[in-house]
């Protein structure tokens, strides 16, 4: 596998594993996260592996092969309803690692490149109508800009979505490399982030509904955890730990849940040199109360 699961071990001694239990790993990816759970478990504990990107489940269900696993093609809106519907009224932990995995970043097919010549896509779920190529050309310059301000954190939004509205008045902007070449154009200050970092993170951001689906995955999480339950979530950039954040401390004020980490635990410098997309990672947990 690529994928290198992020503070797994501080994520694992969260979660409190019980060997009877019954866990969701509600963003599957690649498995890392599930494989740790499967280890400690008994023959009777269960692992529930979700994620929107069938690809991603798949692949799982190959490299591990346990029957002590299931999964389940949804997103964190619906789970609460898919996982009953499988007849699970319970559980004992929820993970939410909400990285993008290195698979789908590395398949230049999925669109999320800078440097791919594929088409703009940046679907988690490829059963879904909406991508980045419909944004970029078809919304509106200050539709545009206000997602690359919002959901990039981006100071040069207004320019950059000028310039996307300037370029697309000659051709349409069909691919990963075209549009990183027209931010480039902009900002053409080198830093060791890519220029066109924040506004591809605002495009899959809004392409995929990601703040929307947290805050609900977050509610449907709460919503399933049992008396004792621990639920535990790792972000990467601001706009979601502060979603994250306010959710904990919300419920603990409602005495649903007990926070567990007052301050987020964060990868240590180890982990960082060994796996360089954790040095944003930040995760908080709560037990249901």
């Amino acid at each position: 596998m690529l994928h290198k699961p992020v503070l797994l071990a501080e994520t694992i001694q969260l979660l409190n594993v019980q060997p009877h239990g019954v866990y969701v790993d509600a963003t599957l990816g690649s498995g890392g996260h599930t494989r740790e759970i499967l280890n400690r478990l008994g023959p009777e504990g269960r692992v529930v592996g979700i994620d929107r990107d069938q690809e991603a489940l798949e692949r799982v269900e190959r490299d591990l092969r346990d029957p002590r696993l299931l999964t389940l093609h949804t997103s964190f809106s619906r789970m609460a309803r898919a996982l009953r519907e499988k007849g699970i009224q319970e559980v004992d932990g929820v993970i939410m690692d909400l990285g993008v995995s290195m698979e789908q970043l590395k398949d230049p097919e999925r669109g999320f490149s800078f440097h791919s010549d594929a088409r703009l896509d940046m679907r988690m779920d490829k059963t879904q109508r909406l991508t980045a190529e419909e944004i970029v050309n078809r919304w509106s310059q200050q539709k545009i800009e206000r997602i690359i301000r919002e959901y990039g954190e981006e100071r040069y939004a207004r320019p950059i979505a000028k310039a996307i509205i300037d370029e697309r008045k000659k051709g349409p902007i069909y691919s990963c490399r075209q549009l990183a070449e027209v931010v480039q154009r902009i900002k053409r200050k080198r830093t060791r982030i890519h220029p066109a970092t924040k506004t591809f993170q605002a495009l899959r951001i809004a392409v995929n509904n990601e703040l929307e689906e947290l805050q609900k995955g977050l509610e449907n999480s709460l919503e399933m955890l049992k008396k004792g339950g621990r639920l535990c979530v790792i972000s990467y950039h601001s706009l979601e730990d502060r979603i994250v954040k306010r959710f904990f401390v919300d419920t603990e004020k409602k005495g649903l849940i007990k926070r567990l980490t007052k301050k987020p635990l964060l990868p240590t410098k180890e982990e960082i040199r060994d796996n360089p997309s954790a040095r944003s990672a930040k995760l908080r947990g709560g037990e249901r109360i």
